[in-house]
């Protein structure tokens, strides 16, 4: 079994026409869904960057493989997995695979895609690095021009400076983007690696530095799409009354309030645009793989890190709020064979580890604890399933920790250093409502607080230690004063 795993960054799942969205243009990505098997409960174990790529390396929850923050805004987390970390490329390799990444590593600091097995080029940090050696060889190559932007869009910082950049005008041809040279070099090294001589499967990996912010696109993708036409989002009317102040705070550091509303909905427009530029680079991918004779024998994934606000809670890019914006995001998977389907169990990134290991007949070890092998699902199997999903967050600018459980009504965040937060997703699906204080919710309430409580031990995510204290969970197994000194315990 081959692998083609397309990835894209920070990319919210109601862009795609095969989640609803009726003004979308990615038709590559909605044939993928139509085609394969659509999650519609995929969510990522923690909206950052980096801690959600190490997890999808290891199979490992960010708590446990301590990769917990960009190096970008490190605040002294761990910035690389230790040595020995067992990772799914390795063992890919060591199982005979051709296993190769074009695009975003950010999965850690000092280490790269080679040291953990992968072929290609180092491509680093955060968004296009488009002065990268091989791109502007690619630019030579083809006689394109060099990198330019105009009508950059940015707000005004609290402290009177400017913002950071939203979006900007791209004075390239689309085949100068940085997102085609990336198409265009995967169909190179898929070539490469359909003709291996010892006729070895591979995994071929793309991620994509987009649609995160700023949104540069050439004029026909950031004019594509008409800003009347763009539907505001429902959560734009938020208030912040009775959520954690940290979101105002986030609100105001990404400048919301500084911009009119027209250039609101000219970003999301913009956005839109840039999702139709990737999809457009993954159709030449999956055409090339057609091409060479590959579909028969070759599963594809289509997912993200992390989802991204556009506007929605008057925040942009992602933060210390654990909003359906960010945490739930689009999932496909195409396994030859298996028929077309949609799916709601309660899935996330960090299956993908087990479920790439299962298909490859690879050992998957006990230290991928926190992944589960989705082959059953796409094979339209219906196992038992846990009926929740947890989320956790560490920090990103600033240290912040939370945990999240999300269950098919409601979502529970927890924050020790401000407001609980409880959301009924079913009268309320655009999270502006926090009834945690709300009497008649207090049922809910402990029922989630102690069902939380009970799946951090499982996991001896230590987070648990501060809840044993603040909140009625139930009988506990430990002391939780963890002094060890009481005279009872010496008897």
């Amino acid at each position: 079994m081959n692998f083609l795993f397309l990835m894209t960054d920070q990319h919210r799942v109601d862009t795609l026409g095969a989640y609803g969205n009726t003004q979308a243009r990615t038709p590559h990505l909605d044939e993928l869904a139509a085609t394969g098997t659509r999650f519609d409960r995929w969510y990522t174990p923690t909206a950052i960057c980096t801690p959600a790529r190490a997890s999808l390396l290891t199979g490992q929850a960010p708590f446990r493989h301590k990769v917990l923050a960009n190096h970008e805004r490190n605040v002294g987390y761990q910035e690389d997995l230790p040595d020995g970390t067992f990772t799914f490329p390795v063992a890919l390799r060591e199982q005979g695979y051709n296993v190769g990444l074009i695009g975003k590593w950010h999965a850690g600091t000092i280490k790269s895609p080679a040291d953990y097995g992968f072929d290609g080029p180092h491509l680093t940090g955060w968004h296009n690095p488009v002065d990268h050696e091989d791109y502007q060889a690619y630019l030579k190559e083809n006689g394109l021009p060099a990198y330019e932007i105009t009508d950059r869009i940015r707000g005004t910082l609290p402290n009177g400076g400017p913002g950071n950049l939203l979006a900007a005008r791209l004075q390239q041809p689309v085949e100068a983007t940085f997102e085609y040279y990336m198409a265009t070099r995967t169909i190179e090294m898929l070539r490469r690696y359909a003709a291996d001589p010892d006729g070895k499967p591979f995994y071929l990996a793309t991620h994509f530095f987009g649609p995160h912010l700023p949104y540069i696109v050439p004029d026909e993708y950031f004019d594509m799409v008409d800003p009347a036409t763009v539907p505001l989002p429902k959560s734009i009317s938020e208030t912040f009354e009775g959520k954690p102040p940290v979101q105002r705070n986030y609100s105001a550091h990404w400048t919301f309030d500084t911009m009119p509303i027209e250039v609101t909905r000219k970003l999301i427009a913009v956005y839109w645009g840039y999702v139709t530029l990737i999809d457009e680079q993954i159709g030449r991918i999956l055409a090339a793989m057609d091409e060479l004779g590959l579909c028969d024998e070759t599963t594809v994934f289509f997912t993200c890190d992390h989802g991204e606000f556009t506007g929605s809670h008057r925040l942009h890019d992602k933060g210390p709020a654990m909003y359906e914006d960010i945490y739930r995001t689009p999932g496909i998977i195409r396994i030859p064979g298996a028929e077309p389907q949609v799916r709601d169990e309660f899935v996330s990134l960090l299956d993908c580890t087990a479920t790439i290991l299962s298909l490859a007949d690879a050992d998957s070890p006990d230290k991928t604890v926190d992944s589960r092998s989705l082959v059953p699902l796409v094979k339209g199997e219906h196992p038992r399933w846990q009926p929740d999903i947890l989320g956790e967050f560490h920090g990103h600018h600033f240290p912040y920790p939370q945990r999240m459980l999300r269950e098919d009504r409601y979502k529970l965040v927890v924050n020790p250093d401000s407001t609980n937060e409880l959301y009924d997703l079913e009268i309320d699906p655009d999270e502006l409502l926090n009834v945690y204080r709300h009497p008649e919710m207090e049922p809910v309430r402990s029922r989630m607080m102690r069902r939380l409580y009970q799946l951090l031990v499982e996991r001896d995510d230590r987070f648990y230690h501060w809840m044993t204290s603040m909140y009625d969970v139930g009988d506990v197994a430990y002391d939780p004063t963890l002094s060890g000194l009481d005279e009872d315990s010496y008897k």
